[in-house]
């Protein structure tokens, strides 16, 4: 093989120089922040599709916003509004849509009658035509014209005429006057509608004589910018669609909390009394405001649009602005306008001395400084050190290093770990505040979502208590116990660490309507009452320590995504010796839901856990609160209102009206309103212990799920027991259902059993 001549090499040349070009120019251009949701596209043919407008199902904000983008019949693809025939020409995120509009047209023959009429509208009702930008206009010789919508939610109608008459010679380019007439466009105008006429379908005589005047009439809202009149117009307007603009906002009410915010950044401006909002870029940033890293830092200095003496003098700087500087031995602010740059004077004596003086002040004042900071961070790790002593974290180390299991130990978190899960205890992060503390949300570093609970002070004497009560309540592990994970004992106040449950609280779901709007069916609400008695019964007889929650009410039984339920909040909890039934306290927990025997006696048992229980199952039943003032006497008690009306045989009358009922339901209801009715009796001694109350709801639960196979085999009372519960010889208790509908009648004693002690 020959050597590669000259002419061979060209070619080969041209093209690495062009690569190299080319890559040079990929590599020096920053890429453009793309406008549409992530993973959506952001074309449509010629057309940028920016969100809050897309082509799919989460692409868009909400369907008003919706585009379809027509690739069956158009190439390139045509962009249009909804699934509507409006073609969409740009969309602007400075709140305009560009859109082509039909023009209405009506022509006539020589003996008046119509040829051709349309009456073209656009209704797109979240939209509006812009007052601003388009004007109504028509145009003919005897022709009128009427525009239509609504205006402020009433019906809108106007009108022009377009006339020639003896002015026809008049007519001229660029004027609008004879033969052309045109509206100002009202404020808020929505569902646009067209109408073109004529006063004599052109037979009279000076329409006629005129061989040249076309017979028709125009009328249409167009974009004013974009609108010239011709006199060629009259006799013949060719376009069959005219630009027109909409004015687009975003509705408040038409969201929910995490759609009604702006991106990262960027600013949100509020219309027409704070019913509508835009969302807009700062100066100094580009992009797409309304998505969460939409609003991007311009640089300027790229762009060229700084006000520095040139781009060498420019420094981008982040937060959208930047810099002008001079070069070295020049002096000033470095803009267009300003001081400029202009060269140093030369360096006097006394300039000299002064510098060096400074720079040893500020070498000092550095040194103290320096010696400051590190005074304080030496008395910053003192104190966590003296508040971990305090708080008793010797004791719980101790505890940890005689565990078998390090997995199931309880984490010790240092402060700054949590101060960064919440930015340092942001306000925003609160989640929830009640009479033990304070609830903070917060993400770990390795992206674990917690919960973060700020008890009041704690006294010096119960810090003992307060370790034993982590280290137990640590090793539960029950499915509908919320998990405590750990602590924090560097602070002043102790800092409980538990799992985040993400779906609120009971009583939000059956209280407040304006976070959850759908209520929960009596079938989920059996299956929680069943769930959060079987954890309290787990507390009181199976766990290695026995525990009295002590606050057992709607607000601390938490529910996940699937509701099921977990039970929150053991600051008021109380650890029971084994060889102990009642604890001498002070009074505590939430009005409505105390025993009254515990309020009287300030003698705490696991029957005070049963009465809180039993006002719950009564929420449950009614959707009323456990004390409400707001309403009549008879029923701020709801206790007292419930048992009051089960006394007068009118418990449907009290069941809350938003589950729908059947009497199935409704017989189900009735015991579960029995078992209420035990647990908050006023002496303690006369309620059931919460194991018989958890196999009683857990029996009613079975049947709910199981209806068609109990009734099958009723008379099969060991696999009966075998759902309900293990069988011993100690206590004996009876669970019953009585269940009656219009098809069948059943009362039969399910089951009687042996079960042990509630200990």
């Amino acid at each position: 093989m020959g050597r590669p001549t000259a002419k061979k090499l060209v070619p080969l040349i041209i093209a690495i120089v062009v690569n190299i070009a080319i890559f040079s120019a990929a590599v020096s251009s920053s890429p453009v922040p793309s406008l549409a949701k992530l993973g959506c596209e952001s074309k449509c043919g010629d057309v940028e599709i920016p969100f809050p407008f897309g082509m799919s199902d989460n692409c868009y904000l909400n369907i008003n916003f919706s585009i379809t983008c027509n690739h069956t019949h158009f190439t390139p693809a045509k962009p249009f509004l909804m699934n509507s025939n409006v073609e969409v020409t740009n969309i602007s995120l400075h709140g305009e849509l560009h859109v082509l509009n039909y023009v209405a047209r009506a022509c006539y023959s020589e003996d008046g009658s119509a040829d051709i009429k349309n009456r073209p509208s656009i209704r797109v009702p979240m939209f509006t035509i812009s007052n601003t930008k388009n004007k109504f206009t028509v145009i003919g010789c005897d022709t009128y014209a009427y525009i239509s919508g609504e205006l402020d939610g009433e019906s809108y109608r106007s009108g022009c005429m377009a006339l020639c008459g003896t002015f026809r010679k008049n007519i001229k380019d660029g004027s609008c006057w004879s033969g052309c007439c045109q509206l100002e466009i009202p404020k808020g105008l929505q569902k646009l509608a067209l109408e073109v006429g004529s006063f004599h379908n052109y037979t009279e005589p000076e329409n006629k004589s005129n061989l040249n005047l076309s017979q028709c009439g125009y009328a249409f809202v167009i974009e004013q910018n974009i609108f010239n009149f011709k006199k060629s117009y009259i006799n013949n307007y060719t376009e069959e669609k005219v630009p027109l603009v909409l004015d687009w906002k975003i509705k408040h009410e038409n969201c929910s909390t995490d759609k009604c915010k702006c991106g990262q950044k960027s600013e949100k401006i509020l219309e027409d009394g704070s019913k509508y909002y835009r969302c807009k870029c700062p100066n100094g940033y580009h992009g797409n405001p309304y998505l969460d890293e939409g609003c991007q830092d311009t640089n300027e200095c790229k762009l060229g649009t700084h006000q520095c003496v040139s781009n060498d003098m420019c420094e981008n700087a982040p937060e959208g602005t930047y810099t002008c500087y001079c070069p070295e031995n020049y002096e000033g602010d470095g803009k267009e306008g300003g001081t400029g740059c202009r060269k140093k004077h030369s360096n006097s004596k006394f300039i000299k001395i002064a510098t060096g003086t400074g720079v040893g002040i500020t070498v000092l004042l550095i040194a103290i400084s320096w010696l400051y900071l590190g005074y304080k961070k030496w008395k910053f790790i003192q104190r966590k050190e003296e508040f971990f002593k305090k708080n008793g974290g010797t004791m719980l180390q101790q505890h940890l290093s005689q565990w078998q299991s390090p997995t199931d130990t309880v984490r010790i978190f240092s402060q700054e770990e949590l101060e960064k899960a919440t930015n340092k205890f942001n306000e925003s992060t609160v989640v929830g505040k009640g009479g033990y503390g304070t609830v903070h949300k917060g993400v770990l570093d390795d992206g674990s979502v917690i919960a973060i609970k700020k008890s009041q002070l704690l006294d010096q004497s119960q810090t003992s208590q307060f370790i034993n009560e982590v280290i137990v309540l640590s090793q539960v592990n029950h499915r509908n116990v919320v998990k405590l994970l750990g602590c924090c004992l560097e602070t002043q106040v102790p800092l409980l660490v538990y799992e985040f449950i993400t779906n609120g609280t009971l009583f939000d779901h059956i209280h407040d309507r304006t976070k959850y709007s759908n209520h929960i069916p009596w079938e989920a609400r059996l299956r929680i009452a069943s769930e959060t008695a079987g954890v309290i019964s787990y507390l009181h007889s199976s766990a290695s320590t026995p525990v009295i929650h002590r606050d057992i009410k709607s607000t601390n039984i938490l529910l996940d995504h699937n509701f099921t339920a977990k039970v929150s909040d053991f600051g008021a909890s109380k650890l029971v010796p084994m060889d102990q039934t009642q604890l001498s306290t002070m009074v505590q927990g939430t009005l409505g839901y105390l025993d009254p025997e515990y309020l009287l006696k300030s003698e705490l048992t696991e029957k005070s856990d049963v009465y809180s229980f039993g006002i719950v199952l009564l929420e449950l039943i009614t959707g009323k609160k456990a004390v409400c003032f707001d309403g009549p006497e008879a029923e701020r008690n709801l206790a007292m209102y419930v048992l009051c009306a089960m006394k007068e045989d009118r418990l449907a009358e009290v069941v809350d009206k938003e589950m729908v009922m059947d009497e199935g339901k409704l017989n189900q209801i009735k015991e579960v309103s029995k078992i209420a009715k035990e647990c908050v009796r006023v002496r303690g001694e006369e309620r059931p212990n919460m194991k018989e109350v958890a196999m009683e709801l857990e029996g009613l639960k079975v049947m709910q799920v199981q209806h068609s196979w109990i009734k099958n085999n009723l008379s099969n009372s060991e696999e009966m027991i075998s759902l309900l519960g293990e069988t011993s010889n100690s206590t004996q208790f009876l669970v019953s259902s009585r269940m009656n509908s219009t098809s069948n009648s059943i009362t039969t004693d399910i089951l009687t059993a042996h079960v042990p002690d509630a200990r």
